[in-house]
């Protein structure tokens, strides 16, 4: 018989306050882009038409809409299709218990816009019973299952809770057992032991719904808001914290509250994007792939999915229409972690002295270098000083003349029209990398005691890479490649962008990036932006062998990107300025020495602290201790003092991304005055290392056995998992059916228990 449960008054809650820390963010610097395809079964099915809803249970997934849906995740086989109508679409569903542990994933339930809900069997097709006006004419939203119980939500916030038959499982030939009302304008929902946490925008209320409607509902006197973050949008939880409950907001923000007394323990910037879905993760990111076309609709851990099919499989949904199954325990990563952890045991290691200078040059010469008497013994310094690197990066900003926009514009925008006068700045532009080249290579000869050879030079528009090894070091490297990446005129530009040169040195991957990024005060996201895209863009050529992929690159990178490398080296005009401040009032800090007040507003500095998507978190700076490089007079120590009156700013920059792997020695400014920028320079040491293939084999061999043993307690503990806290078994039933399915028994289903 269905009954309204009385309306009772809710008992004390203590109030959620806002947590005590600032905002924080995941540590990014070591994420892994491998897609984690599954080994097993299919990886993708197209749902090959608009759906929204999907649920998964071992075997089978289905999708819903217009239609309904379901294959077999082991060979992609539709095995159900079901019409609803002119009118009529499924808005959730959900797979419903089975009598015994091997039934589940047999019929699903599925509500409607319309507020019906029927049973289907999955694999016959058939619809075993309908529900008309089960919920009104109310759209049906979501549904739970809670132990052998199905809830069933809908758009006007009737909650009604169907509870086992005599056979054990839910009925649609049966009334609900409760009817409950929770507010109206639903975001997100999850069920969490035997409470329904509910969120309406920022608002979260936590309410425990039974069976008898003995006990009382609504769990708090107030809803948990957190200010600082957006709508709630997604939600989910740990089974290594099972007394964390998570949440995701529309603003990217990530907020984690307690079960025990529901208070807000920390709130995460993990995002720039509404988080749509969320899977539990410690808070580094540890993945981060493309998975589909389109924004991700729903991703979920498939609890069923070790029991019934030995795997552990994550089902994400796209707005592409996409059914993605990905392996849950990153087996690949795992690996990979695992041999490049025990990398002591196979391989050799040994330093490199690095360094590097960057320096927008503003047109300048070498000639205008000689015939400085501050500037002509700049480079013969720098070198001296160098202590006898073993490679030597040279990187250059606007060895042309950017600012001549009249001479910029006849070149890109006319590029097939070759005429004398286009020729001859191309010749000019050429001339000037040549004569850098030729005077480097003659002050390396001049003032080096070690003989150097010139690896690679490249050029775009400005740009100019120089790199030198020493001659001990030559016959070290392989695999020397380099490429640019345009960035002015939305791409089609080499005015701006980035110049990136990548070599092996023994079995370590090398990567230096020379940049020029957008310019101007304001400019800050377009700087962003362009960081962005020389960091995704895929040029590079791909590393084919699975071998040396792993033992050379890093982030389960295959060598066409940027970050895929082990010592990266990303430096140049990065333009990033100093915001809400005067020009005046920067000048008086430099000064007077006072550079961390102005290091606070460091556009570069404040994005690293606010942004968590911005791409340069992943990369480490020596905290800098001078003056700002950028803008001055043209052959003085005074800031600039033209009519645009330009604040001064640390446009000059080096990073550095190792791995634990580099050591950076000093971080500092040069006074060269022929240009408005000053150069910039860094010595690092790299440690690379020399890989024993026989010892290799040994502990890959290793890896892959203690891996298994991994795999099959992992196997152990979900199925473990399932058993207890989805379907309800005691320990000692659940311990047996896992001891009984691997002796490919069946057995008789027990008796079940409701949980807490």
């Amino acid at each position: 018989m269905m009954t309204n449960a009385p309306a009772q008054a809710p008992a004390a809650a203590p109030r959620a306050e806002p947590p005590g820390q600032a905002v924080s963010y995941p540590d990014a610097s070591n994420v892994n882009r491998r897609p984690p395809y599954i080994k097993q079964g299919v990886h993708e099915i197209p749902t090959k038409y608009d759906a929204r809803v999907i649920d998964v249970c071992g075997e089978f997934v289905c999708s819903v809409g217009q239609l309904t849906r379901a294959w077999s995740l082991q060979d992609g086989e539709q095995v159900m299709s079901l019409a609803h109508g002119e009118g009529t679409k499924a808005t959730a569903a959900i797979f419903k218990p089975g009598t015994h542990v091997d039934e589940e994933g047999a019929r699903l339930w599925i509500g409607n816009n319309v507020g019906e809900l029927m049973e289907v069997d999955v694999l016959t097709q058939s619809i075993i019973a309908i529900k008309p006006n089960a919920h009104g004419r109310c759209e049906v939203i979501k549904m739970y299952r809670h132990f052998n119980e199905i809830w069933t939500l809908d758009e006007a916030g009737a909650l009604h809770i169907w509870g086992p038959t005599e056979n054990g499982v839910p009925s649609l030939s049966s009334s609900p057992s409760q009817i409950y009302r929770v507010p109206k304008g639903h975001t997100f929902s999850m069920v969490v032991g035997g409470q329904l946490w509910h969120a309406t925008g920022k608002e979260i209320r936590v309410f425990a719904p039974s069976l008898n409607g003995k006990t009382q509902f609504q769990v708090l006197i107030r809803a948990l808001v957190q200010d600082t973050a957006g709508e709630v949008t997604a939600g989910t939880m740990m089974k290594s914290d099972t007394d964390k409950v998570f949440f995701g907001h529309s603003d990217g923000r990530v907020s984690v509250y307690s079960r025990a007394d529901y208070s807000c323990v920390k709130v995460m910037n993990v995002s720039s994007y509404k988080i749509n879905s969320m899977a539990d993760d410690p808070w580094v990111v540890k993945k981060e792939w493309h998975a589909h076309d389109n924004p991700v609709i729903k991703i979920t851990a498939d609890p069923a999915s070790a029991y019934r099919l030995d795997r552990t499989q994550v089902v994400s949904f796209g707005a592409d229409n996409m059914i993605r199954a990905w392996d849950g325990l990153l087996q690949e990563d795992w690996l990979e972690e695992q041999m490049k952890s025990r990398d002591a045991t196979y391989c050799q290691f040994n330093d490199l002295n690095v360094m590097l200078m960057t320096w927008n040059a503003g047109a300048s010469t070498p000639h205008s270098l000689r015939y400085s008497d501050t500037d002509s013994a700049f480079v013969q310094n720098l070198l001296q000083q160098a202590d006898r690197p073993d490679i030597l990066i040279f990187g250059f900003q606007e060895l042309v003349d950017l600012e001549d926009k009249t001479a910029t514009a006849k070149r890109f925008l006319k590029p097939k029209k070759k005429d004398k006068k286009e020729g001859s700045v191309q010749e000019r532009m050429s001339h000037q990398y040549r004569d850098w080249r030729d005077f480097l290579l003659k002050s390396l000869d001049d003032h080096m005691e070690d003989l150097y050879h010139l690896l690679q030079t490249a050029h775009m528009v400005g740009l100019f890479t120089c790199v030198f090894v020493k001659s001990t070091v030559r016959d070290r490297i392989s695999n020397l490649k380099n490429v640019e990446v345009k960035r002015g005129m939305g791409g089609l530009h080499g005015n701006k962008g980035a110049i990136v040169i990548r070599f092996m040195v023994d079995d370590t991957s090398l990567c230096f990036v020379n940049c020029h990024l957008a310019a101007g005060q304001s400019q800050a996201n377009a700087r962003h932006t362009d960081v962005a895209a020389i960091l995704d863009a895929a040029l590079l050529p791909s590393e084919r062998d699975p071998t040396v992929r792993m033992d050379s690159y890093a982030g389960g990178g295959d060598g066409t990107m940027i970050l895929d490398h082990e010592l990266c080296l990303l430096s140049g005009d990065l333009n990033y300025r100093i915001d809400t401040m005067s020009r005046d009032t920067v000048v008086i800090a430099v000064k007077s020495g006072n550079l961390a007040k102005l290091l606070e507003r460091d556009q570069l500095l404040v994005a690293r602290r606010r942004n968590p998507a911005f791409r340069l978190r992943a990369f480490e700076e020596m905290p800098i201790t001078f003056a700002p490089t950028y803008k001055y007079d043209v052959g003085t120590d005074t800031y600039d003092t033209s009519e645009k009156k330009r604040s001064p700013a640390w446009c000059d920059r080096v990073l550095h991304r190792g791995g634990g792997r580099i050591r950076q020695l000093d971080y500092r400014r040069h006074e060269v005055r022929v240009s408005d920028h000053r150069p910039v320079t860094a010595r690092l040491v790299y440690t690379v290392k020399s890989i024993d293939q026989v010892r290799r084999a040994d502990i890959w061999a290793d890896s892959l056995r203690r891996l298994e043993d991994v795999r099959q307690q992992a196997y152990h503990d979900e199925k473990l998992f399932y058993l207890l806290w989805m379907i309800g078994y005691d320990e000692a039933t659940s311990r047996n059916l896992i001891k009984e399915k691997m002796q490919r028994k069946l057995h008789r289903s027990p008796s079940r228990h409701r949980g807490v």
